[in-house]
């Protein structure tokens, strides 16, 4: 919740006139809590989970030539049936455990310094603090992921994410409950570090989603921005 009452209260205290972004920003988390904001957070998951993967998951309903060629493993088809009773149990699983893993969450991201005041942060520095959590994540995912994959990470928490050996965007998220929270800390270190604002971690949150879905779309797209990151290596 903004420590300013009107706009001009704001501006008198930055000393200067508020930005566009800044304006909408004020009109619209002027009178809600923190917690409140935080919890877009859920909101955000649920569309990115259930709209994010439609595009990939059309290309293989249709079956196009023209897409197929993009295909990873062209000779697997996933029926319409098998794809829903991935996205029920994805679902499942955010009603489960992600969401009330969000909720209760806030208190760490309180302690870590994510603010939801104001001034806004310029792209720049949004753009460097996203750079930051993305090396971090990239990182500490790739040991986890590597632990995982040890005989016992495997068969008591891993072989559940493998389940589809031909991966689609729903499954990416696809996992055991125990797989989520771990792998929530690779995606929670880069903002423990380096702090910004709300609206830098929603925007991490969001395209950390949106990476996933695309590297376990089972498609190698030559428009997706991951091929234009020389370092970049995928899942």
């Amino acid at each position: 919740m903004l420590p300013y009452k009107t706009i001009s209260d704001a501006e008198a205290a930055l000393n200067r006139t508020l930005t566009f972004a800044e304006t909408l920003w004020f009109n619209y988390s002027a009178n809600k809590s923190d917690y409140f904001l935080y919890s877009h957070n859920i909101l955000f998951l649920f569309l990115i989970f259930s709209l994010a993967p439609l595009p990939v998951v059309l290309f293989d309903l249709v079956r196009s030539s023209n897409f197929d060629r993009f295909k990873i493993q062209p000779k697997v088809k996933l029926s319409p049936s098998e794809m829903f009773a991935c996205y029920k149990t994805v679902m499942k699983l955010f009603f489960l455990v992600v969401g009330p893993l969000q909720l209760v969450s806030y208190p760490s991201i309180k302690f870590i310094g994510i603010g939801t005041g104001l001034p806004l942060p310029s792209i720049w520095e949004m753009l460097m603090q996203l750079t930051v959590y993305f090396l971090v994540e990239d990182y500490t995912n790739y040991w986890i992921h590597r632990w995982l994959h040890c005989k016992w990470g495997y068969e008591k928490v891993h072989k559940v994410h493998h389940e589809y050996n031909a991966p689609i965007g729903f499954a990416a998220p696809y996992a055991h409950w125990a797989e989520i929270l771990i792998l929530g800390i690779p995606s929670f270190l880069g903002p423990a570090i380096v702090p910004g604002h709300m609206i830098t971690f929603w925007l991490w949150i969001a395209l950390r989603q949106i990476e996933a879905i695309e590297t376990h779309s089972g498609y190698d797209l030559p428009w997706t921005p991951t091929k234009y990151i020389p370092f970049y290596g995928g899942c």
